[in-house]
Order: structure tokens, then C-alpha cells, then sequence
């Protein structure tokens, strides 16, 4: 029985280049050579052995290369950028990234590291850090219309960009538009702190009898508490609607024959009990003396019912002069008081001021204009302007006209304002100025 020889390395290792008997000599025979001029270069092949070399051929490449890139993980999207790329400006995030040896100070510029993939982690925006790999790449940092201007800026400051390195049209426009949203929210936060009430109900807990002003306060500032708050309301803007009414009808000749002024006067005590009643109220329930007689609109409160207390006063002086003094003098201050006591009647006017407590949509229209008082007055400029052109116009074609109205400028300035179609000019060539 044959005896089995060594094995060999592997199965063609015993083939020479040449040798066409390998495959057909008997088992006996021993091996031939055929020498070649070139046989010493010949490598015996080994299969595994080539296996192993050409995965650590294909794992050399990578390796090098990745040694030679910044690998970027911006939000769960890869960027590389080369070492000498990042480096380049050595102000940012990244080329700090790209200088620092200490892999301590590496850490600390971003959110994590991974050791395998040799990937740095950063937490941000991957649609705005598309902007800034590509600044890295050209140099000149883009901004786009449709991005949010506080979120850039935010960004390009975590990155360590300035805003110089945009061109001069781009970054002319952006700051336009980051000062124009930059003014609307400060115009929305002052428009909430508007409309917000003085006081809270925090400010009530450890004060004197905190409960019952913090049950006072309710019905009065927040009409949303309960349904008797709802009413109260309701009916400061009935009393108001009501008083002025009165005022109005008050003035006409057939109300008063009809009604009597009796009547008018009753109304008038009734609104001013229930808006002094109102006034005493929010006073009581105010957290800060202060800050309540700061408040406009409680100084509108207080405007409107002093003209009542006023018109008693003067009321009850009248009387007594007219009956204890008869001199000259003393019915001449009577009258005197008679014309100040109109005065003070026209002072319950403002009590329609009133309402924008109640009414959102008043304040909001009088917090622009006074945020907009510059356009305000420019436009009345532009009209005054107008209205002192076509006067002293109007003055120097009409002054010498006998029975002519326009005696003076002055007296043409309510021509001029409001332009009356039926007051025409007394000559021709005045049309010019109409």
C-alpha cells in the first residue's frame, strides 16, 4: 500500500512555469525543473496568503485618508473637510479643531467623538452648516433670503464666522432684515406688556387682606374670571354709552323743554357714582399706590368723574354768592365761574376713553400711533405746508377786494384746511390757487 507523501502548501505548488508533464507524470517520478531565465523572479503564490494582502492593501488607502480629512458630523449628516482647508482660519470652531494636538481641547470645541469612525459630533442646524462647509471651501459666506436671521447669526457665532466674510450686497440686506425683525419683537413685547394688566394675582399672597382684594381685582381687571366680572364690565361700557348720550341730548333745545333738566341732572349723578364706585375699586385693589396713579388709564378714570365733584363745588359757590353778595364784582366772578363750569361739563367728554379699557382692539390702535407718532407728524407737516402755501396765496389775490373775507392769513387757513366747495374765491384768477 502506497505511503501518502507531505503535503504541500497548496495544491499547484509543486508546478513550475514550463512545466506541461506536472499534471501526467506518474507518482514515482521525481520532480523536473526546466530552468528559466527569469525564474528567480517568480513568486510562489500562496491563496490565502494573497487574500490577507490584498485586505490590508484596501484597508492602507482609507486610513491615510482619513488622516488627512476633519470628518463632520453636523446633526446626523457627514462633512470632510481637510486639516489644511479648516486650518486656514484659525479663529473658528473648526480650525481650532484642526490646529489643537491635545485631544482634551478637542473635545471641549465639540458635543462628542467617535473613536471608530474618527467623526466629531456637532449638535446644530445641517441646513445652515451647508453655508458654512461651503465657506471653508471658497471663502465667502452666503446668505439666503429665506433663512431666519436671529438663527444664522446664532450659528455663524457658535462656528466662529463673522459676518465680513459675506459680500457687501448680501450683508447690507441681511442687516436690514435683522433689524427690522429685531424691531418687531420688541414692538410685540411692548405691546404685550400693554395689554397685560398692572397687577397679578401673585402679587396678593402675605398682603393685608390679600383675599379680598385678589377677589376685588378679579371682578374689576379680568373679565374672563367669572360671569359676575363679565358683567361688570358690561356695564362700564353701558354707563359710558349712557353718560355720553346724556351729555349729547343734554345740549339739544327740544330735550330740554321735554325732559327738563332734572332729569339730565340724575342721569349725570347716577354714571358718576358708578364710575367713582368703579374707580374706588380698582384703587383697593391695586398692589402698588404708585404704580396705579402712574397708569393712564386710570387717570382717564379720574378725569372722568371729576368734572361732576367740580360742578358741585362751583354750584354751591354760585349759590352762595348770589345770595350773600350782590356787588358788582362778585356777579362778575359769578359769571366767571359760569364760563369755567362749561369748561369742566366739556371735560366728560374724555369719559369715551373709557371703552379702550374694555376694548383690545383700541389699545392695540393707540399703541401705534404712538409708536408711529414720527410718520404722524410728518404728515401733518406736509399738510401744513400745504394749508400755509395756498393761505398766503389766496391772502395776496383776495386782501384788496372790498367785503372780501380773507382779511388776513389766518383767516384763510380754514379755507385752506378744508378746502369747502361752497366758499369759492369772490374773483377768477383766484382758481389758481383752489
Amino acid at each position: 500500500m502506497r505511503q501518502l507523501g507531505t503535503r504541500r502548501a497548496s495544491v499547484s505548488a509543486s508546478l513550475r512555469t514550463g512545466d506541461r508533464r506536472g499534471c501526467c507524470r506518474a507518482p514515482g517520478e521525481g520532480d523536473v525543473h526546466i530552468p528559466f531565465a527569469q525564474d528567480s523572479l517568480v513568486k510562489q503564490w500562496s491563496s490565502m496568503q494573497n487574500v490577507i494582502d490584498r485586505n490590508r492593501e484596501k484597508s492602507k488607502t482609507p486610513i491615510q485618508r482619513n488622516k488627512c480629512l476633519l470628518n463632520i458630523n453636523v446633526g446626523g449628516k457627514l462633512f470632510q473637510i481637510a486639516y489644511k482647508v479648516a486650518a486656514r482660519y484659525p479663529i473658528t470652531r473648526l480650525g481650532k479643531l484642526a490646529l489643537y494636538t491635545d485631544p482634551m481641547k478637542k473635545l471641549q470645541l465639540c458635543d462628542d467623538y467617535s473613536v471608530q469612525k474618527n467623526e466629531y459630533f456637532f449638535d446644530r442646524d445641517p441646513s445652515i452648516f451647508h453655508y458654512i462647509f461651503h465657506f471653508y471651501r471658497s471663502g465667502v459666506l452666503w446668505i439666503m433670503d429665506e433663512m431666519c436671521p436671529s438663527n444664522f447669526v446664532e450659528e455663524i457665532e457658535y462656528w466662529g464666522i463673522h459676518l465680513k466674510y459675506s459680500q457687501h450686497c448680501c450683508r447690507i440686506l441681511f442687516e436690514e432684515k435683522r433689524d427690522e425683525v429685531s424691531e418687531y419683537l420688541k414692538i410685540q413685547k411692548e405691546l404685550e406688556a400693554e395689554l397685560e394688566p398692572l397687577d397679578s394675582v401673585e402679587q396678593f399672597e402675605g398682603k393685608f387682606l390679600g383675599w379680598f382684594r385678589k377677589m376685588i381685582w378679579n371682578l374689576i381687571e379680568n373679565p374672563y374670571s367669572s360671569v359676575a366680572a363679565k358683567i361688570i364690565a358690561v356695564m362700564s361700557s353701558f354707563f359710558v354709552l349712557i353718560s355720553i348720550v346724556g351729555m349729547t341730548l343734554s345740549t339739544v333745545e327740544e330735550m330740554k323743554h321735554k325732559t327738563g333738566k332734572m332729569w339730565m341732572e340724575q342721569l349725570e349723578m347716577i354714571c358718576a357714582i358708578f364710575f367713582t364706585s368703579e374707580y374706588l375699586m380698582r384703587l383697593v385693589s391695586s398692589s402698588s399706590f404708585k404704580n396705579f396713579l402712574r397708569a393712564a388709564f386710570n387717570a382717564v378714570d379720574l378725569v372722568a368723574i371729576l368734572p361732576f365733584y367740580i360742578q358741585i363745588l362751583f354750584e354751591y359757590l354760585d349759590e352762595g354768592d348770589t345770595l350773600y353778595h350782590e356787588e358788582l364784582h362778585k356777579v362778575e366772578n359769578v359769571s366767571k365761574l359760569g364760563k369755567v363750569l362749561k369748561l369742566i361739563k366739556l371735560m366728560r367728554i374724555f369719559r369715551i376713553l373709557k371703552l379702550a379699557r374694555h376694548s383690545t382692539g383700541l389699545r392695540a390702535f393707540g399703541f401705534t400711533m404712538r409708536q408711529c407718532y414720527q410718520q404722524v407728524c410728518c404728515l401733518f407737516l406736509f399738510i401744513a405746508m400745504g394749508v400755509f402755501t395756498f393761505s398766503a396765496l389766496m391772502h395776496s389775490v383776495e386782501h384788496d377786494v372790498p367785503g372780501t373775507n380773507f382779511t388776513s392769513i389766518p383767516y384763510t387757513w380754514w379755507w385752506a384746511a378744508v378746502r369747502c366747495e361752497h366758499l369759492l374765491p369772490e374773483r377768477g384768477a383766484v382758481g389758481l390757487c383752489g
